[in-house]
């Protein structure tokens, strides 16, 4: 019973007393969103292709001797630059010098050959004319004169021929390249036109080749009628500023197993940063759009009712907005309606947002 009033008493003092929430306590309180935002902007935006490439050296040989011999020796380092006209490599020269003398042996017999059978006929014509030798031993005399000249010619062109197979025996280099590991080695045996010696690779200039989808191709064509298109290349790894080239091939067929057409650009490659069979990554400019409203891709958000944004307006909340838009390039994308110049959006944070939600500043562009 005692237990029963004193329940009685409590529950009379609590509907009599003042127990009002204060203020601060009854409002819902909403923290404010940290993200991170960016102004729209209105300017001009070329679009690109992005794709990866891989270079190619300007040219490549493999240079061979001209002359069968023992290579005796190398003129260069693996891996290092050649100038043209450098020797690379030289034959054993003294089995070529000992044709060549030969051969200008039997030049010189086969002048005198040719000489005696001019004076012999000189002396015959005089005798002809005083009628002691018959016409037919007369133009016999004149064969010989003949048969001496064309042997002549050909003792000198085998001389001639002798001395170009000793200077092939000095192997120069054709262009400046990098030479690549030696082939072969001193001592070997190497035949004319068969044993390689070493790759040479040209790589001032350079060449990068890629592949973009055919679809893609009139967007270049028309960047091609407006002037040389600059390919902009990047390579994986290296911190330095893009290198720059110019688009000078555009393959005349369509690959049909890929749908895609092979292009070339060409680059300087002065400072040797580009190597034979690297890849990169390639910007190709196709599109150039004047005066359009863009905005960071990282901004752009989807739903079933189409693409929207945050936008931060003064009073510090943000708003979705439904936007429509065209073209991305270089992290950047074309407003088409929706949004204008200098409004900020919301590029980082926005999963933790709804319409109207405060937010603070965690960083601006």
């Amino acid at each position: 019973m005692t237990i029963l009033v004193l329940m009685a008493l409590a529950a009379a003092t609590y509907l009599l007393g003042d127990h009002r929430v204060p203020a601060a306590v009854a409002q819902t309180s909403h923290p404010a969103v940290p993200v991170r935002s960016a102004l729209a902007t209105r300017g001009d935006v070329d679009l690109s292709l992005s794709v990866v490439a891989h270079t190619e050296p300007w040219s490549t040989v493999t240079v061979r001797a001209r002359s069968s011999g023992q290579l005796v020796a190398l003129g260069f380092a693996p891996g290092a630059r050649v100038s043209k006209g450098q020797w690379l490599a030289r034959l054993d020269p003294l089995p070529f010098q000992a044709q060549l003398d030969q051969a200008r042996g039997n030049a010189a017999s086969a002048r005198a050959q040719w000489d005696k059978a001019r004076m012999d006929l000189q002396r015959y014509e005089q005798i002809l004319a005083k009628g002691f030798i018959s016409r037919a031993n007369f133009d016999a005399f004149r064969t010989n004169v003949d048969v001496a000249r064309a042997n002549l010619q050909a003792s000198q062109a085998a001389q001639t021929m002798a001395q170009l197979q000793l200077g092939y025996t000095r192997i120069e280099a054709p262009f400046d390249g990098v030479a690549g590991l030696p082939l072969v080695w001193p001592g070997a045996q190497v035949t004319a036109g068969t044993t390689g010696i070493v790759v040479l690779n040209q790589i001032e200039p350079m060449r990068i080749s890629f592949s973009i989808p055919e679809a893609s191709l009139p967007a270049v064509r028309a960047a091609q009628d407006r002037g040389p298109v600059v390919i902009q290349a990047s390579i994986p790894g290296d911190n330095d500023a893009m290198l720059h080239g110019v688009l000078e091939f555009v393959d005349n067929t369509v690959d049909t197993s890929t749908s895609t057409i092979v292009l070339k650009g060409r680059f300087e490659n002065a400072d040797h940063r580009l190597t034979p069979g690297q890849f990169v990554q390639v910007r190709l400019s196709t599109v150039h759009l004047a005066n359009v409203v863009s905005m960071p891709s990282e901004a752009l958000q989807s739903s079933d009712k189409g693409d929207f944004v945050f936008v931060v307006s003064a009073d510090g909340k943000a708003y979705q907005r439904f936007v429509a838009v065209g073209a991305s390039s270089n992290g950047r994308i074309v407003v088409r309606q929706g949004l204008e110049a200098g409004e900020r959006v919301v590029t980082d944070g926005q999963l933790l947002l709804s319409n109207g939600s405060p937010v603070r500043a965690a960083g601006n562009v």
